[in-house]
């Protein structure tokens, strides 16, 4: 109620007959009129000044309506007015959302993008956009068929628009199954409220086959004469207006391919196979924001082989030795020449053919090559290095197109039918002590042979035939003048060899001819004689080892080592002051030990008795390594990286992980058990439970905790053996926490 005036009403649609409000009248106004947008809905009484509703206004009809009203007096006459009154008419939530279509259509392509959508539905609310019943949220219900147990597509819930899942984009495949019929609803109210309008519609989805595929191997023939750049095949994306690029999967100086923004590939220039036969590279698309759209595609091209490559000698000169009673059908050497071309391709197949032979005699065709194999052969027994020590051949090589002359030198070399004469048949002895130094030259010696220099006939080859079964000496020859050296090869040793009785031979690399032996003439004698040396003591292992446990008590023995003298008895004579008897005295060395070491914890005991030894005693080493085992002598005990806390006030679910180590030597993997300890108010209030090895979670069994910090006795054991145990206090903190959940 109030006296009349302008006024705005906010009415709800709906609710049928109503009273809106009532005017007062101030004398001489006894009735009250009311003209404008009444509808047939809005009117007044005139005598009561009640404005009321006689049905249910309805927004998506009219959201306002304007009236005037005057107040009249007994004559109706205007006494105030007219006032507009505005009614605005309130949405409320009474229009279901509609579909624009009752059947979708769409078509997705094999492998395409996570999240691009390729598809989208659409659908109107009558209510009233400005407020939540006309907000509308999209959802998938379920599709058919579902074989992977996963939503193979995703709709964005606020725009409508369909696209590939994750799984999608990995399973979808036309060959397993090209059609698929999503249930998608609408919902208003924002889908917030359960009282909210459904409606739903059904989308009709055809997979097809990936436009983006690599192509077959391409096969490119070099040095091709076409225009460049050349068409050599297209790629295609399932999306539009993609970027497309190449990169290479080696880093070449060039990559001769280029790609158009169509997907086509060209090949930028002549190839060379002999240079480069395949290239390995990838196309990609990419977005306008440089974001890879498809997978990468790898494109293999193969550079087909022409014959572009003449054969080529591997020698300028091949030089080839024969002896002069070789026989007919003898293979005395080989040509060989390249080819760059394709290996095992009728592009490098060579053959070969002996244009010249010179001097011709005593006939032209002395000699025969194979063909295909660049073998020579002599075709008759007529060699004569008298007559001719040198031939000279042409020989032809070709392929299909080119061909190419190696040239060949054939040198006859004399027979071996000398043997090697020594200049004497007994070099005598020599004195070395055995400390001589492995590589020193101790005697040299001298043979000499009738051939024909140079050649294989005449080089003299010494070896010590007799009396070094260690190989112990060793000779080298100076192959200009066939003079030996003998060389000590290994370290002598005067107790295992006093004297070492050799006989020399020499030979040669060529077999003699038939007829022909070795005989004395090519023998020689010598004889070394070693003194003795006083050498080291020598250890019986290069290295000692032992295990202990790290346990062991003091003055345990924890390994022995042992060590003689190489030189064994030392023989000492013995002679009485008129020096008429002689006596042999067999005299043991004594050894001593001693640890080099900077540790103190280890000692050395007295292995022999004896004095002390002396400044000039000789001295070895060897290496003792000690490993010590773990005990199991450390119980285990907390590792944590940070304080246990949680947050005040809790909300139930809540835990936290501890983590248990140990001092001794994991062999494998550390095995810990966690517990709580005996105690009332531990067991009440927490729960442990065991994650894993090492590690566990601890958890508060109710939420009614005060914000200060609690002792939880925990006990952890390992599993050692014996096993260890270790009880500790773990503090945790229950606090009030700063937004990143930590405590203030």
């Amino acid at each position: 109620t109030g006296p009349l005036k302008d006024m705005d009403f906010f009415i709800p649609e709906g609710g049928g007959v109503r009273f809106v409000y009532q005017f007062t009248s101030e004398p001489p106004a006894v009735s009250f009129k009311a003209t404008g947008e009444k509808d047939g809905i809005i009117d007044i009484v005139s005598k009561t000044g009640i404005l009321y509703l006689n049905g249910s206004l309805d927004w998506e009809t009219k959201t306002i309506h304007k009236l005037q009203v005057e107040s009249l007096d007994e004559n109706g006459n205007v006494v105030k007015g007219p006032y507009t009154i505005t009614i605005h008419v309130e949405d409320i939530n009474d229009n279901p959302p509609e579909f624009e279509k009752t059947k979708y259509t769409g078509v997705v392509r094999q492998n395409s993008r996570t999240g691009k959508p390729f598809m989208q539905v659409h659908a109107t609310d009558r209510d009233d956009p400005t407020t939540p019943h006309a907000q509308l949220r999209y959802s998938i219900l379920h599709h058919f068929p579902n074989p992977y147990g996963e939503m193979l597509f995703e709709i964005d819930s606020v725009t409508g628009e369909i696209s590939p899942s994750k799984t999608g984009s990995y399973y979808l495949d036309p060959q397993k199954q090209d059609t698929f019929t999503l249930v998608v609803t609408v919902r208003d109210m924002a889908g917030m409220s359960t009282n909210a309008f459904t409606s739903s519609t059904d989308v009709i989805i055809t997979v097809k086959e990936s436009l983006w595929k690599a192509p077959p191997t391409i096969h490119i023939q070099e040095n091709s004469t076409q225009i460049h750049p050349v068409n050599i095949t297209k790629v295609q994306s399932n999306e539009p207006n993609v970027i497309y690029d190449l990169f290479e999967k080696e880093k070449l100086p060039r990559l001769p391919f280029s790609i158009d923004q169509n997907g086509v590939i060209y090949v930028t220039e002549p190839l060379d196979r002999e240079e480069k036969d395949t290239y390995v590279f990838f196309a990609v698309t990419k977005d306008n924001e440089g974001e890879l759209v498809d997978k990468p595609l790898q494109i293999t091209v193969i550079v087909e082989d022409s014959n572009d490559n003449p054969p080529v000698c591997q020698q300028t000169l091949t030089v080839i030795e024969v002896q002069e009673n070789e026989g007919e059908g003898s293979n005395i050497g080989t040509v060989f020449a390249t080819d760059m071309d394709k290996e095992n391709t009728l592009n490098s197949r060579l053959q070969f053919k002996i244009e010249s032979q010179v001097p011709p005699i005593p006939s032209s065709n002395l000699f025969f090559i194979q063909q295909d194999t660049g073998v020579l052969q002599l075709m008759s027994h007529s060699l004569n290095k008298r007559i001719v020590s040198n031939y000279s051949l042409k020989v032809l090589v070709t392929d299909e197109v080119f061909k190419t002359i190696c040239d060949v030198q054939i040198h006859v070399i004399d027979i071996n039918d000398q043997i090697p004469i020594f200049e004497k048949s007994d070099y005598h002895n020599v004195t070395v002590a055995e400390s001589i130094p492995v590589g020193t030259t101790i005697l040299e010696i001298q043979a000499t042979d009738g051939d024909e220099p140079g050649t294989g006939s005449s080089y003299i080859i010494y070896q010590v035939k007799e009396g070094d079964p260690n190989n112990t000496f060793t000779i080298e020859t100076d192959p200009e003048t066939n003079r030996g050296f003998l060389r000590i090869n290994k370290a002598l040793d005067f107790e295992e060899t006093p004297v070492h009785n050799l006989v020399i031979n020499a030979t040669n690399p060529e077999p003699l001819v038939p007829g022909v032996q070795y005989n004395s003439s090519s023998l020689t004698l010598f004889k070394v004689f070693v003194t003795n040396v006083d050498e080291a003591p020598v250890f019986r292992k290069t290295v000692y080892k032992a295990e202990v446990s790290e346990d062991i008590p003091v003055n345990t023995v924890v390994m022995t080592v042992e060590a003689y003298d190489p030189e064994g008895d030392t023989k000492i004579v013995l002679k009485d002051v008129r020096g008429k008897h002689t006596q042999y005295l067999a005299c043991r060395k004594r050894l001593f030990y001693k640890i080099s070491s900077s540790s103190r914890r280890w000692r050395c005991g007295r292995l022999v008795a004896g004095d002390v030894p002396a400044a000039e005693s000789q001295k070895s080493k060897t290496a003792l390594t000690l490993q010590l085992q773990d005990v199991n002598d450390n119980p285990p005990l907390l590792a944590m990286d940070y304080p246990a806390f949680f947050c005040h006030p809790l909300s139930g679910g809540e835990r936290t992980i501890i983590q248990a180590t140990d001092a001794d030597k994991q062999w494998y993997y550390s095995t810990f058990t966690f517990s709580l300890a005996d105690d009332r108010n531990a067991i009440n209030n927490w729960e442990i439970r065991k994650v894993n090895a090492t590690h566990a979670y601890l958890s508060p069994k109710h939420s009614n905790f005060e914000e200060k910090v609690y002792t939880v006795p925990i006990i952890i054991n390992d599993n050692g053996k014996p096993p260890l145990e270790r009880k500790v206090n773990l503090e945790v903190n229950i606090c009030s926490c700063s937004s990143e959940n930590s405590c203030f």
